[in-house]
This record gives C-alpha cells, sequence and structure tokens, in this order.
C-alpha cells in the first residue's frame, strides 16, 4: 500500500490518496463487478415477495369464529366457581347418589328375596306351629302374622338406610371430584387463551417481520454491496441476514455467535458463558 501527498501555494492545503498493490485493486474491482451483478439479480427476486401471512384462527376457532366468539375468562369463573353453591352442591350430589334407579332395584331385589323367605320359609313355619296349638282361626294367628309382615319391612328399611349410608363416601368423594373439575375448568381456558394470545401475537410478530423484510430487502442488497466496496478497508461488520429480523431473531444470532467466540477462548464452558453473553447483548441491540 502507498500514498501520495501534496500542497500548493501557502494555502497549507493537501490531498493525500491512499493505494493498494495493483493486483489487490484489480481482484478488488473484479469483485465489486461480481458484487454488483449479484445484487441485480437478488434484488430482482426477492424471496420475501408473494409471502402468504399466517393465520392459526381456523385451527383454534373454527371457520367463522373468532376469540370475541367464546365465552370470556372472567364469564367462565363466574360461572364455575363464583356462583358455585357448595352446600346446594352437596344436596344435590348426595340425592342422586342415593336415590337413583340403581339404588332403587338393590332395595326392590333384597325385598323380593325377604318376602320369598317369608313366604316360602317362616309363614309356613308359623302356621305349621299355629295349627299344632289349634290356634290357626284365633286372634294370635293374626296378631303373629301382621308381625312377621312388620318384620320384614322393617328388614328392607333397615337394608335401604345401610346402603344409603354406605353411598355417603361415594357422594364426598364425588363432591370433591366436580369441585376440582370446576377449579380444573378454569385452570384450563386460562392455559388455552394463554396459548391462543402468545400464538396470535408470534403470528402477527412473523407477518409483520416478513412484510418489513419485503420492503427493505432492495436496500439490504445494498448493504451488502455496501461491505463489499469497503473491503479494502480492513476488518468492519457486515450484514449477515435481511433487514428487519425481530429480536428473537437477533437473540439466536447473538447467542451462536457468542457461543463461537466463548467456544474458542474457553472451551465448552466458555461457550456457554458466550452464549448467554451473546442473547443478552442482542437484546439490547437497538431496533
Amino acid at each position: 500500500m502507498g500514498s501520495s501527498g501534496g500542497g500548493g501555494g501557502g494555502s497549507g492545503d493537501s490531498t493525500n490518496t491512499v493505494r493498494y498493490a495493483s493486483y489487490i485493486e484489480s481482484k478488488h474491482q473484479t469483485f465489486l463487478n461480481v458484487s454488483e451483478a449479484a445484487g441485480d439479480t437478488a434484488r430482482s427476486n426477492n424471496p420475501f415477495d408473494g409471502y402468504t401471512d399466517l393465520d392459526f384462527s381456523a385451527g383454534f376457532y373454527g371457520a367463522g369464529y373468532a376469540l370475541a366468539s367464546f365465552p370470556s375468562l372472567y364469564d367462565m369463573y363466574g360461572k364455575f366457581i363464583a356462583g358455585l353453591d357448595v352446600e346446594a352442591l352437596w344436596v344435590q350430589i348426595l340425592d342422586s347418589t342415593q336415590d337413583n334407579s340403581a339404588v332403587s332395584e338393590l332395595v326392590s331385589a333384597e325385598a323380593a328375596l325377604l318376602d320369598e323367605r317369608v313366604e316360602q320359609t317362616t309363614l309356613p313355619r308359623f302356621k305349621a306351629g299355629q295349627r299344632d296349638i289349634n290356634s290357626v282361626i284365633s286372634s294370635s294367628f293374626l296378631v303373629g302374622q301382621s308381625v312377621i309382615e312388620t318384620g320384614l319391612n322393617h328388614d328392607v328399611a333397615k337394608f335401604s338406610s345401610s346402603l344409603r349410608y354406605k353411598l355417603i363416601p361415594v357422594a364426598a368423594e364425588r363432591w370433591r371430584t366436580h369441585l376440582e373439575w370446576n377449579k380444573d375448568v378454569i385452570r384450563i381456558y386460562s392455559t388455552i387463551l394463554q396459548l391462543v394470545i402468545n400464538t396470535e401475537l408470534a403470528t402477527d410478530d412473523r407477518n409483520f417481520d416478513n412484510a418489513v423484510k419485503n420492503e427493505l430487502w432492495p436496500f439490504t442488497v445494498l448493504d451488502f454491496e455496501r461491505a463489499n466496496l469497503g473491503a479494502l478497508q480492513g476488518a468492519i461488520s457486515g450484514k449477515s441476514g435481511a433487514a428487519g429480523g425481530s429480536k428473537s431473531q437477533r437473540a439466536i444470532g447473538g447467542g451462536f455467535s457468542g457461543a463461537a467466540v466463548g467456544g474458542q477462548v474457553g472451551g465448552p464452558w466458555g461457550a456457554l458463558i458466550g452464549g448467554v453473553l451473546g442473547v443478552g447483548a442482542s437484546f439490547l441491540d437497538g431496533d
């Protein structure tokens, strides 16, 4: 590299010209010609032109629906939690557990078995005993038969009350499960809303980011050409992607570059630390 200078009169003005070896200048000129041709081609083949915006609304809500088409989180909380009367719910579940067709059928079946036992065993023995003492047509026979029937009804009532008593823990478990279900409905509904909102925000960011890249593509190519034009000036910052990259994309790029430098300095631990610092620095950079 050489330099030349000159001055005129007493003005003190001077001009400095920086020159490089002829073979370097020749290669640089060839490189700039190739860069210019590649830039023309790149500008006419915008990779972001015709980008179709992403839209996941139909996947979340169904065709023709939006988030406002469904109950709000406050409305769901009011229905499942705030407006829930736990005592009324307990009475409802206890009644439905103790008084249903299955319980009625069990009681009826037990009553039929007891009645059959009375008809086939108890009454025949009672009548035989009354005949032995010639009391079949006496009032004592009618009283004894009434006592047997009363005992039958008592046994049926005892079975029914015992069965219903044993179902109280079942009702309590159903009541607890119902309360947990109501709470889980709100929790899951809230999680779904968060997923929907985050997806919409990420989708809007992605669509807007590609729209910006599409508009800035000619300037992105020019920025690469600017870097090529100043290649002889030494190490300068160059482009590594299309203009308009989101912060998340810059964070990924910063993390990789930081990890590369850290890995050269301190091995795996240096790569880890460098990656973290690179991500942090990318978010500190302005847009």
